[in-house]
Formats: C-alpha cells, sequence, structure tokens
C-alpha cells in the first residue's frame, strides 16, 4: 500500500532544486547588476520561480511518486500533467530576460537558437518527446528502474519548456510568438497529441504491465479503468490548458486589434 507520509529527500532531488534556487537567488540578488547594470530585483518572477520548483518537489518528490510508480498510471498521468503545465511555464515566467540575454544575445549561438525555438521544432520536440516515453517498452523500462524514470521527468519537463516557449518565451531575442499563431500553434500541438490519447483510451489491452499486475488499491478499480482514467487526464488536463490559453492570446490579438484601430483613427 501507499505510505502517505512518505516524501523523496534523495540529494540529487532535494540538493537539485535547492541548488537551482540557491542560483537563481545570488543571479538575480547581490550579482544582478554584473548582468544588467540597474536591473531590480523581479520579486513577481521570483515566485514564479521557485513556485515552479515547488510544483516540481510535489510532483516527484510526494507521496504521488510512490502510487505513480507502483500503483496507478492515472497518478502517473497527474504526476505528468503537474511537470507539464504549471511548473514549466511558471519555470519560464519566473526567468527575467536580462538573465538569459548573455546567451540569447551570443552572436555564434543566434541562428542556432532562432532554430531551435522555432515552434515548428518546439511542436516537434514536445510531441515526440512525449509519444516515445509512453510507448510500452520505454515507459514499463522507466518504471522498473528508478535513474531512467529520473531521467523520463526530466526529458519532460525540458520538452515542456520548449513546448511553452513560443507562448512564454522569456527572451527578448527570441520573443513569443504572436497571439493569432499561438493559437495555431495550440491548436496543432493538440492534433499532435492525439494519436498517443487514442493510442492509450482506446487500446484493447494493458499497455503497461507495471499497472497491470500492481496491487488493487481502489476497490472494483482495475487497471483498464486505471488506463481510461489515465488518458481522460491527459486528455481533459491537455485540452482545459489549450482553452486557457487560447483564450489569452485571443484576448491578446483583440487588444492589439483595437491598438491598431484608435491609432489609424486618429487625426
Amino acid at each position: 500500500m501507499i505510505d502517505w507520509r512518505h516524501w523523496h529527500n534523495e540529494p540529487y532531488l532535494v540538493g537539485g532544486l535547492i541548488a537551482l534556487g540557491w542560483i537563481y537567488a545570488l543571479l538575480c540578488g547581490p550579482f544582478r547588476n554584473r548582468i544588467h547594470g540597474d536591473a531590480k530585483f523581479p520579486r513577481r518572477k521570483a515566485w514564479a520561480f521557485y513556485g515552479a520548483l515547488l510544483i516540481f518537489y510535489l510532483a516527484v518528490g510526494s507521496p504521488l511518486d510512490q502510487a505513480g510508480e507502483r500503483f496507478l498510471l492515472s497518478a502517473h498521468m497527474v504526476q505528468h500533467q503537474l511537470l507539464i503545465y504549471p511548473a514549466a511555464v511558471l519555470f519560464l515566467v519566473g526567468i527575467p530576460d536580462w538573465l538569459i540575454a548573455p546567451i540569447t544575445r551570443h552572436p555564434r549561438l543566434k541562428r542556432t537558437l532562432a532554430v531551435l525555438f522555432h515552434p515548428i521544432t518546439c511542436f516537434l520536440i514536445y510531441v515526440s518527446v512525449l509519444s516515445a516515453w509512453h510507448m510500452p517498452a520505454l515507459y514499463d523500462l522507466a518504471l522498473r528502474d528508478k535513474t531512467i524514470h529520473v531521467f523520463e521527468h526530466l526529458m519532460f519537463f525540458g520538452a515542456a519548456l520548449f513546448f511553452w516557449w513560443p507562448l512564454a518565451s522569456p527572451a527578448r531575442e527570441i520573443p513569443p510568438i504572436q497571439p493569432g499563431a499561438q493559437i495555431l500553434y495550440l491548436i496543432a500541438i493538440t492534433i499532435g497529441m492525439t494519436p498517443l490519447f487514442a493510442y492509450i483510451a482506446f487500446s484493447d489491452e494493458i499497455l503497461y504491465p507495471t499497472y497491470e499486475f500492481a496491487p488493487r488499491i481502489i476497490a472494483k478499480f482495475g487497471p483498464a479503468d486505471d488506463q481510461l482514467l489515465a488518458a481522460a487526464i491527459m486528455k481533459l488536463g491537455g485540452m482545459a490548458v489549450t482553452v486557457g490559453a487560447v483564450g489569452v492570446a485571443f484576448y491578446k490579438w483583440y487588444r492589439q486589434s483595437s491598438s491598431r484601430g484608435k491609432l489609424s483613427s486618429a487625426p
């Protein structure tokens, strides 16, 4: 059974998150004037960044990890949703533009970064990484090997950063795409992820042996029910985020159109 009092305290997890938070505090605190002379401490962005670290830990360090690794595919899917949506977007929102400017403004990196963070590249990376890791052989291997499981979650988080970059880029040199293009990008992501959802939801067999033979922790909730619920969490979670993001993009588009209309009608 799940030990709801068990929280992971492995050095690579807790130490890694603390190290990230410490480096961020130094760069945005005492060292910020060396990076950008008149920069102020980004209080709101700091809240977002540390919120991302907290959500990351809750996803992979709380008892939810034990539930997802040993018992329920649906719990594992909740982990992925936390990494892909709130953790990744808050991580990007929490980075001040001046903090990464030394990289994004580097003359030798501009062309490479422009290709790497192009919406088509971001789309391909995100859809490919998530689809590949949900193949039964890789997915079940990650459940059996802790090191591979950590690597899987890091790749999910990294792919999510690519997914969000065209929408929430912190870099002035590679800014978010225009609102109209954002809507098309989000629709493309939804279409690109549909085969994976259909593969999990409509499979006639249990895809992942770990969950097929896992002890049942909920009465009358078998592995087929768990697999269908996991697919629903993937689809409904993604759709909810997409609808919200499309709404934000449409509002920005409307504001831009209104501003242009006022400028064109001005004497």
